[in-house]
């Protein structure tokens, strides 16, 4: 009797309804938190034919640890922590699950930036330490404020259509987005930083946008920023953005991704209260976690049928 193909997931579970369309495969899973040797082992020890990402990297070492490998399919639409060159060069297909966690994502962003321009998390501990701020604390209005917006795939368009229900102004900036709807008036990079009194990030990370925050340009932005991540860390130098936030150049920070993660502790983020932090779970509600199961399952299965 033949050996059933085999499923690698770089993660510890996977939605039940994605697993009712792998049913002609074993599944293996590396765990809550692989690291990329993990994977390298369990494509040594069980060459499957697709990978699911969910965490850790992939790289050539894993690609090559499992000569059955024909898809790698990413749980999201983030595809930076695969060596696609790498799959390029042998063959494999690298698919993503673009769209399916657009909404939650979205809805991060959104919550960050409330939570940055009306100062939630402060005010709940100033009020839990005994204090009633509401004589000496004003909060940052949104309506007819400039929102630039970095990236405008399906997460970016989508916050860009709850920031334009608000009556912001959106500013949007992608290279490669050919039409916009009406909502999004389409700028160029130092315009975002010069006109927004938000900036919200939405793209992937490349080897040339690294860093695209940095001590230069968050100089150049408007006094008193706010700036927000719910897509990859790599697009914002660290340290020049807590040195932006104690100078006051950059208002608050509302960030669900970092450099490093999971998140070194202590950290230099931890003991600056006017930046806000999630460990990057944008994209994970129970509704998203079955979206990008579907599609991510979905996409491999299309590359090996093909």
């Amino acid at each position: 009797m033949s050996k059933r193909p085999i499923f690698l997931v770089t993660g510890a579970d996977l939605a039940p309804q994605a697993l009712a369309l792998l049913t002609d495969f074993d599944m293996v899973y590396a765990g809550k938190t692989p690291s990329e040797d993990d994977v390298v082992r369990l494509c040594q020890q069980h060459d499957p034919v697709g990978i699911i990402v969910r965490y850790s990297k992939v790289g050539k070492q894993a690609m090559d640890a499992a000569p059955s490998l024909r898809v790698i399919s990413k749980h999201g639409s983030g595809t930076d922590t695969i060596d696609k060159q790498a799959a390029e060069e042998r063959g494999i297909r690298v698919v993503a699950a673009v769209g399916a966690n657009a909404a939650a994502v979205a809805e991060q962003a959104l919550a960050l930036m409330l939570a940055c321009a009306k100062s939630v998390v402060q005010l709940d501990q100033r009020m839990r330490a005994g204090h009633w701020d509401k004589a000496t604390h004003k909060n940052v209005e949104l309506e007819g404020r400039t929102v630039g917006v970095v990236g405008l795939g399906a997460i970016g368009l989508r916050f860009a259509k709850v920031a334009d229900a608000m009556g912001m102004r959106v500013l949007g900036f992608d290279p490669y987005a050919k039409e916009l709807p009406a909502f999004v008036q389409r700028a160029d990079w130092s315009a975002i930083l010069s006109e927004s009194d938000v900036i919200s990030l939405h793209c992937p990370l490349t080897n040339e946008n690294a860093h695209l925050l940095n001590a230069s340009t968050l100089a150049e932005c408007k006094s008193g920023v706010l700036i927000v991540n719910t897509a990859r860390g790599g697009l914002i130098d660290e340290q020049a953005l807590l040195d932006a936030v104690k100078s006051g150049q950059v208002g608050a920070a509302g960030l669900d991704s970092f450099a490093i993660e999971p998140m070194v502790h202590p950290h230099r983020f931890h003991a600056e209260p006017r930046i806000v932090l999630s460990p990057h779970i944008g994209g994970i509600t129970a509704d998203a976690y079955v979206k990008m199961g579907v599609a991510s399952a979905h996409n491999a299965l299309q590359v090996l049928k093909a």
